[in-house]
């Protein structure tokens, strides 16, 4: 595989189903002129295992997927929260963390749960992603993102998803899910990584 030249692009596939991800990476990429597809858009697209030991390696096989399986230029990411008093727990594992049948209140249900009894200042956590872009060459090119915050006591606030409603950012005292989108767009892990994307294609 080869790094990402310099080209455009007006049609890329976001290789995801989660429908929180494809709002917020609709969003991010709505001032261009790129026509945004998901996996939503291909319902016979195969399943890819996130079986990577990094954001990174699932990242890319995801995106090198649907890439080929759509014959056009894909973008995925995988993300999660890292907690610094768990090492780094979830990361990977952010939205299974809870088990086979995981949801995100059970994810933060858990999550709370091993964090009980700890003072908010040893608390402290990072949202980080990793984004990659795929050409159907076989061109690829990777951009990062990370927020870093504490995580609360109990959830708070309705936008957002994932572990947002437990996620404190300090410069506004409030969780991600307390947000408004825009805000939580311009400074998120995934925001982050996108405008250098866009900046990568020279479109933002």
């Amino acid at each position: 595989m080869k790094p990402w030249g310099n080209k455009r692009v007006k049609k890329i596939v976001f290789a995801s189903k989660n429908s929180g991800k494809i709002r917020e990476a609709s969003a991010l990429l709505e001032e261009t002129k790129i026509e945004l597809l998901s996996i939503l858009d291909y319902p016979d697209a195969p399943d890819v295992i996130e079986d990577g030991n990094t954001f990174f390696e699932n990242a890319l096989k995801k995106a090198r997927i649907i890439s080929e399986y759509t014959q056009l230029t894909s973008i995925a990411d995988d993300s999660g929260l890292a907690v610094d008093y768990l090492g780094g727990r979830p990361g990977v594992y952010s939205s299974r963390y809870s088990g086979p049948d995981a949801n995100d209140e059970k994810n933060i249900k858990k999550l709370l749960m091993e964090l009980e009894g700890l003072p908010i200042e040893k608390r402290t956590a990072a949202f980080k992603c990793v984004l990659v872009l795929y050409d159907i060459n076989g061109e690829y090119s990777t951009f990062e993102g990370s927020l870093e915050g504490f995580i609360g006591f109990t959830p708070e606030g309705l936008e957002g998803f994932g572990y947002d409603p437990v996620f404190i950012v300090p410069e506004y005292n409030k969780t991600v899910a307390q947000l408004d989108p825009k805000i939580k767009n311009r400074i998120s892990h995934r925001g982050r990584a996108f405008n250098d994307l866009k900046k990568k294609l020279a479109i933002g």
